[in-house]
């Protein structure tokens, strides 16, 4: 059998992460383009009902590495037991979302094996049999093309919300879930949890929203976010903003769509009185259909959008929201 293709799952309180079915659908279309059968892997202290999730996927197996150890969460744990998973089976890539967790243990995880690790990916080509990376530098200035090479496991982060969640295939049968115990001794963590809390418990997830209305510095003012609002609620949508307006307080920081804030991938991005900064369009050009309302015919945002509307939005949204009402 050819050397399997890992998915890293993250869980939180038996619930499979967001994140994770966004790099589970990526590891779907890299095994069938590899010829390579694909794994969920997933760890924790009880983690039966998330790798049942999975295990209705379109999986070759789950295997469940199950540890006291692991829940809470520490780097040092969680680097020994999948470590541990990795030198037993040798898989050939291990894709992981690029979340806070994920960033704070499989750099240490990467060192351990001594293997290669290419980080905040948006894009995974094949070439001539290979995995071909692709991350953006400078801001996103420029899309760079990572290829490793020598034998693998090689280690891979995916940019969260650059993927579609909803690519993930469901199985014609469900997967067989390997529950593993894994070793608890060994070297102890350095890390002693004290508690776990949530640091912003209303912060808003842009990347789970299906459609998403975005404002821009040509709002104008604070006073005026009111009928962009009121298009956000027509459409039933999530309200964000790009970096000037988040800059001048007018939204709060987790509205914040680019490079510095979140990368989105709805079904439906508006954007309005946006002109389509680089720093912007890395965050949201991965949006299925892109919506651009700007009054100046030459705005960037428009080379990115499906549809574009030259007006004064002051005139455009108000019309627009009426229609999305009537509707």
């Amino acid at each position: 059998m050819s050397a399997e293709i890992w998915v890293f799952a993250e869980e939180r309180g038996g619930t499979v992460k967001p994140t994770s079915w966004e790099v589970l659908g990526v590891g779907q279309r890299l095994a069938g383009e590899l010829g390579k059968p694909l794994a969920a892997v997933i760890a924790g202290s009880d983690v039966g009902s998330a790798a049942g999730a999975l295990a209705a996927k379109e999986l070759s197996r789950v295997l469940a590495l199950e540890s006291p150890a692991l829940d809470p969460y520490t780097p040092d744990a969680h680097t020994r037991a999948v470590r541990e998973a990795i030198e037993s089976e040798s898989p050939d890539l291990i894709l992981f979302s690029h979340t806070y967790r994920i960033r704070d243990f499989v750099p240490k995880l990467a060192a351990a094996l001594d293997r290669p690790y290419v980080p905040d990916c948006v894009g995974v080509t094949v070439e001539d049999g290979q995995p071909v990376f692709v991350r953006q530098v400078f801001q996103g200035k420029i899309d760079a093309r990572v290829a490793v090479r020598g034998e693998g496991p090689w280690l891979a982060t995916l940019q969260n919300g650059a993927f579609p969640a909803e690519d993930v295939r469901a199985g014609a049968a469900a997967a067989p879930v390997e529950r593993r115990a894994m070793d608890s001794g060994g070297a102890a963590s350095r890390t002693t949890v004290l508690e776990v809390f949530e640091g912003v418990k209303d912060k808003v997830d842009l990347t789970r929203a299906e459609v998403i209305v975005a404002v821009g510095r040509g709002i104008g003012k604070q006073e005026n976010l009111k009928i962009v609002q009121e298009l956000a609620d027509a459409f039933g949508a999530e309200l964000a903003a790009s970096r000037p307006v988040c800059d001048n307080e007018w939204l709060p920081m987790d509205r914040q769509i680019g490079s510095s804030g979140q990368t989105v991938s709805p079904r439906l991005y508006i954007a309005v009185g946006i002109s389509g900064a680089i720093q912007h369009l890395v965050g949201m050009k991965g949006a299925a259909t892109i919506v651009a309302i700007n009054k100046d015919p030459n705005a960037p945002i428009f080379q990115v959008a499906d549809y574009g509307i030259v007006g004064d939005l002051f005139e455009v949204v108000p019309a627009l929201t009426a229609l999305a009402r009537a509707g």
